[in-house]
């Protein structure tokens, strides 16, 4: 499952950040800004037209992200 999958309000963790190709500026950014593995995340919000941008909070900080960024982002639904 993907960031840009997960429903509103679900609890999740980050299993991992896709880079789309070597040397991902995109993925590595994410991962700076705390996309990373086993770091608690979920969706706050969603765009009304066709889901853009997303508002998703990692760990306290909440961020927008594009849904072809939060396609990077592989997630575990909290137990």
């Amino acid at each position: 499952m993907t960031l840009a999958d997960v429903k509103k309000g679900v609890p999740a963790l980050v299993r991992d950040v896709v880079d789309a190709y070597s040397d991902d500026p995109i993925a590595k950014r994410l991962r700076e800004l705390g996309f990373v593995p086993g770091e608690p995340v979920r969706v706050v919000a969603r765009g009304l037209l066709g889901g853009n941008p997303l508002v998703v909070q990692v760990g306290g900080t909440r961020f927008a992200l594009r849904r072809k960024e939060a396609e990077r982002v592989t997630l575990e639904l909290e137990a």
